[in-house]
């Protein structure tokens, strides 16, 4: 089930950064009070009223013909694009400016709704203000305040009535589907056509080539599966170039639409900080993942100690997907593809395994005797009793007396003991302590 997009839009300096933070919970986007210090799109998760939904917060707004303001604009302009609904807004302190007409002239081409949101009415005093803004022709405006967090819940009302009627994924529940994601060039398109054993997708050495997301469905040995390929993802200083328009909130949605992703990384080139930016959006949505190492066959000054080096440098640059495995193959000479599916069956049985509640109070029990629970003050951690709570990913409730004595060491030792238990490779694995009367 694909989430809601909904872009926050304005010019410069009037809030959206911090309104952004407020909706999704946390210090995602900078906040400075200089204008322009957000340069490109940023995307979190926010959730209202048991609906969640995707956030853009975009770089302003601004008319001119600086590179800097140029691309911003562009930026915005690709937000507005993909969204469902468009949060539009201003600053009630400074009234409206020509370039806030100049956005609701291009907020209006997009025919999208659109929920105008007056920030900084930080008190009752200052509602009269919002008056002004009927001119916009935008309808109702609400009056917010991104620094006192007031007026948020009538704004997301709002929005939450203009999303749209969310449709279920049209593949049977047992369908695997697999988002392939990776910088530009990597050969994901060539790898869905060696998986599919056939060319149904366009190769090109250009990078770039693939502009959307496409799901191919296809059956082996009597599984059925979906392969989500997605545009390339590029440095974020390069997002906004015409050839690559939408790849990163295209490629987040078959991140969310996918049960394995598929990291792939060239042979060739090496590991870049991209790559680690890239793998970072599927370990944060929670999916299982596989580390493809694609282009092998190319990998120059082979010796029988390469792949081993290869595989180390992948452990210490990405420290957060311990539990991927790694595979190394060709797409183009069909070396090690034999192992692909096989494994990310594997992965995908892991990703939705369901332990027996006393089976994982019997291991954790054990997993105490073999390392006492930690103390802090002369206070020792007591666990109570564990349940899991969900799958995809195995996610576990542990009730114990003090939430705060789950230090993150001892917490990476558990999930440690559960891996090695129960063969959770591939799939990240969630831990909750909660307070046991809770």
């Amino acid at each position: 089930m694909t989430k809601p997009v909904v872009a926050i839009v304005g010019r410069p300096n009037v809030g959206k950064s911090t309104i952004f933070n407020r909706i999704v919970g946390e210090r995602v986007a900078i906040v400075e009070d200089i204008p322009g210090v957000t340069r490109d799109r940023i995307y979190s998760q926010g959730e209202w009223l048991d609906t969640e939904f995707q956030v853009i917060d975009t770089g302003g707004i601004e008319i001119g013909d600086e590179p800097l303001l140029v691309q911003m604009r562009a930026q915005a302009e690709l937000a507005i694009k993909e969204s469902d609904v468009i949060i539009f807004m201003v600053n009630g302190r400074e009234g409206i400016t020509h370039a806030d007409q100049e956005v609701a002239k291009l907020l209006f081409r997009s025919k999208k709704p659109i929920v105008l949101a007056v920030n900084k009415i930080d008190n009752v005093e200052m509602q009269e203000q919002l008056y002004e803004f009927y001119s916009l022709g935008m309808g109702e405006p609400f009056g917010i305040s991104g620094s006192h967090g007031l007026g948020l819940g009538d704004l997301l009302d709002e929005v939450k009535s203009h999303f749209p009627d969310q449709v279920e994924e049209p593949y049977d529940p047992d369908t695997i589907r697999i988002a392939l994601i990776g910088r530009p060039n990597v050969g994901k398109s060539s790898l869905v056509n060696a998986m599919l054993g056939e060319d149904r997708v366009i190769v090109s050495d250009i990078a770039g080539t693939t502009r959307d997301a496409i799901d191919t469905p296809f059956s082996k040995d009597d599984q059925d599966y979906v392969v989500i390929d997605t545009a390339g993802m590029r440095k974020r200083g390069k997002v906004y170039e015409s050839t690559e328009k939408y790849s990163v909130l295209r490629a987040l949605k078959a991140i969310e639409r996918s049960d394995v992703v598929l990291v792939v990384l060239n042979a060739e080139e090496g590991i870049i900080e991209q790559d680690k930016k890239i793998a970072g959006y599927a370990h944060e949505a929670g999916k299982a993942i596989l580390i493809v190492v694609n282009k092998w066959d190319a990998f120059q000054e082979k010796d029988d100690k390469s792949m081993k080096n290869f595989e180390q440098k992948i452990r210490d640059e990405f420290l957060f997907l311990t539990y991927a495995p790694i595979l190394f193959l060709s797409a183009l000479t069909k070396q090690r593809m034999q192992h692909l599916l096989p494994l990310v069956n594997k992965v995908a049985e892991n990703h939705t395994l369901r332990v027996p509640t006393h089976v994982l109070n019997d291991m954790i029990m054990d997993a105490v005797v073999m390392n006492p629970t930690p103390t802090d003050k002369g206070k020792r951690l007591k666990i109570n009793y564990v349940t899991q709570v969900a799958v995809g990913p195995p996610t576990f409730v542990f009730f114990v007396n003090e939430p705060e004595l789950m230090h993150f060491s001892y917490q990476r030792f558990l999930e440690n003991r559960l891996r090695a238990t129960f063969e959770l490779e591939g799939t990240p694995v969630k831990i909750i302590s909660r307070k046991k009367n809770d």
